[in-house]
């Protein structure tokens, strides 16, 4: 739990009340490689802190597995279209590695909201952060060659390319495997 307080600090100081709340509201969970925490056409119940492991979100478009994003250690899991509009969602979220996960669910989410102002601000700076995340995306996906989104993803987690299959990764930056594999020999 240690590292998800750290995580937090990174956006915000909460009380020692507020903080103490949170805490008695996370679940630890320690689960295998491969297990699903959101299947595909689900609604999303609870946001999860990676503390060690990775997990991948995915969708199914023409019969064809696709990577939307990757969560490593020290950040956050969810489906936020689902999570926050309670609807299911056609994205899943599977785990890559044996992983240590913090959840807290949505109903303990919106409570602390209401009792901790100090807890709803944090909910405020997530989803902004969150916002950013997904236009820097979607920006690298409409402007940056796959040869430049292949080199921000060294830069900015090289271990990644041996902890995931490299189909995920081509996938998650856009471009099919050949290309992802031409894009490694030049390199």
């Amino acid at each position: 739990m240690t590292s998800f307080f750290s995580y937090i600090k990174t956006f915000t100081h909460l009380s020692e009340t507020g903080a103490a709340a949170l805490g008695s509201a996370l679940e630890r969970l320690d689960l295998e490689k491969g297990h699903t925490l959101l299947r595909p056409g689900s609604v999303c119940h609870y946001l999860w802190f990676i503390e060690k492991g990775l997990t991948r979100t995915f969708y199914i478009k023409d019969g064809k597995d696709v990577t939307d994003w990757i969560s490593t250690e020290n950040s956050i899991a969810v489906s936020i279209i689902s999570f926050l509009t309670r609807k299911p969602d056609r994205r899943g979220i599977q785990l890559l590695e044996d992983s240590t996960i913090w959840a807290i669910s949505y109903t303990n989410l919106e409570r602390l909201y209401q009792e901790y102002p100090d807890i709803d601000r944090l909910g405020r700076l997530f989803l902004s952060h969150g916002i950013i995340q997904l236009q820097q995306r979607f920006d690298d996906l409409h402007f940056a060659t796959a040869h430049d989104r292949y080199q921000q993803l060294i830069a900015t987690n090289p271990s990644l390319v041996n902890r995931v299959p490299l189909g995920m990764i081509a996938s998650w930056l856009g471009i099919t495997q050949e290309t992802l594999s031409r894009i490694r020999s030049q390199s």
